[in-house]
């Protein structure tokens, strides 16, 4: 049998990353082509402490950090296993479901990063609570990790309970159309609503110079040969989800016109319509310095905290 697929889960012993657990299972498709490793970094003792096991002195100080160690080692295990347990009572497969813990080697995003190049399909992780780390999204590990991790894609799971809605955000760019493929292929159909969504600025968002003339509007000369523009787009998107297995009848349409901000329009649909994951593609991987400077795909990311947001 090939193994088609390959997510790394990040796990943490935390509440907050049984959820993610919890999206994988409720919201990823069960088959017998996809392998889940729920992955932690664990810190442990610094061996600069436990080599201090010499000293008699610190003997007996020592040897309860050892056994603090294994308690919490056991505890991990233990954690994991649950969450093991979840995804096996949804149905996938025990013995495509690997669990991996591993000693602090690099940093916490460093070790990330490397076990990342092993093969797989995309990178699981939750916005909040990585260890220690109360604000990951917010802190520099994720930040390292949006900016490292460019070679796959990252979802980041949100607090929205998931739902077989999937907003996809797409542009003419080649990187929206790599996301739309990646999530396409990786869910099929299997009943998934989608959306393909697209906004158009408004002209005098566009350059900054012209920001005091909001009080003009857009010619319908330029809406509508965005519109014609965006429905190739739209076409091809919509071509790309029905060969993967989406039905016609549950691909729909729909494009803002004269926004003033892109992200904020995607966020504001996600919110109207009860989408919980939002597709979005890193605006050119050669550029991710600009990405992290103000890209929608990055706007979307912070904007949209509640929801499960694909970067890919």
């Amino acid at each position: 049998m090939t193994i088609q697929k390959k997510l790394l889960v990040l796990v943490d012993g935390s509440e907050r990353s049984i959820q993610t657990v919890n999206y994988v299972k409720d919201f990823m498709p069960v088959d017998d082509n996809t392998q889940i490793v729920l992955f932690h970094v664990f810190s442990g003792i610094s061996e600069e402490y436990l080599e201090l096991s010499d000293n008699p002195k610190c003997h007996s100080d020592v040897r309860i950090l050892r056994e603090r160690l294994v308690a919490h080692q056991r505890k991990n295990w233990q954690y994991i296993e649950r969450a093991k347990n979840i995804l096996v009572s949804r149905g996938f497969s025990e013995r495509l479901i690997e669990i991996k813990i591993q000693s602090l080697k690099q940093g916490v995003a460093r070790d990330i990063i490397n076990e990342a190049k092993n093969g797989y399909s995309a990178v699981v992780l939750r916005r909040r609570g990585m260890g220690a780390l109360k604000s990951i999204i917010l802190g520099s590990v994720a930040v390292k990790l949006l900016q490292s991790l460019t070679f796959i894609p990252i979802i980041i799971v949100g607090q929205v309970p998931p739902v077989k809605k999937i907003l996809f955000a797409v542009d003419t760019s080649p990187a929206s159309m790599k996301a739309v493929e990646f999530a396409a292929s990786l869910l099929g159909g299997r009943g998934y609503e989608a959306c393909v969504f697209h906004a158009i600025l408004n002209v005098w968002t566009i350059d900054s110079e012209l920001s005091g003339m909001n009080d003009l509007q857009m010619s319908n000369n330029f809406i509508e040969a965005f519109k014609s523009k965006a429905a190739i787009t739209f076409k091809t998107v919509k071509d790309m989800l029905m060969k993967s297995g989406f039905e016609s009848e549950k691909i729909s349409e729909k494009i803002i016109t004269a926004t003033s901000s892109r992200s904020g329009a995607i966020v504001e649909e996600a919110e109207d319509s009860g989408y919980s994951t939002i597709v979005v593609g890193r605006r050119g991987l050669s550029k991710i310095e600009a990405f992290f400077m103000g890209r929608v795909g990055h706007k979307v990311v912070y904007g949209g905290k509640k929801f499960t947001v694909w970067v890919v």
